[in-house]
């Protein structure tokens, strides 16, 4: 199943959710690419290579990384180290099937499996998340 120009605002599936989680952080020096587990997140010099609580990695546009992550005290914004998921919510259904979309419009294809959830940041800027690590770090609001 490929989902294209899907809208969770207008899914009664779907419901709002918050994350809670520490992570690690290292700045991309130069453009690239990383391996997560639902395909390849492609990056930009400047962009946060994150690797999550449970040694998942992945890349965050420096903008979106602003707005959702705060650094761990002493540590300054912009800086490698530790943050933690700032608590903004975001918009999760799981889905029964295994499928795919894209993380924004023209930008990397990710693939989910059976009884993943899809997370809908804003219109445009999607997410996969694997069962068992939603429902350890996502809490219902």
């Amino acid at each position: 199943m490929e989902f294209e120009a899907i809208d969770l605002r207008q899914d009664v599936g779907a419901a709002s959710y918050v994350k809670q989680e520490s992570v690690q952080v290292v700045f991309a020096r130069a453009a690239g690419s990383l391996a997560s587990r639902e395909g390849a997140n492609h990056y930009q010099a400047g962009d946060a290579l994150v690797t999550g609580s449970g040694g998942d990695r992945w890349s965050v546009s420096r903008e979106r990384f602003e707005r959702r992550y705060q650094p761990l005290p002493p540590l300054r914004h912009g800086s490698d180290g530790g943050y933690c998921s700032v608590a903004l919510p975001v918009l999760a259904r799981q889905i029964a099937h295994p499928f795919t979309v894209r993380r924004s419009a023209g930008g990397d294809q990710l693939r989910g499996n059976a009884h993943d959830w899809l997370l809908q940041y804003a219109p445009g800027d999607w997410g996969i998340v694997e069962d068992a690590k939603f429902r350890r770090l996502y809490q219902r609001v």
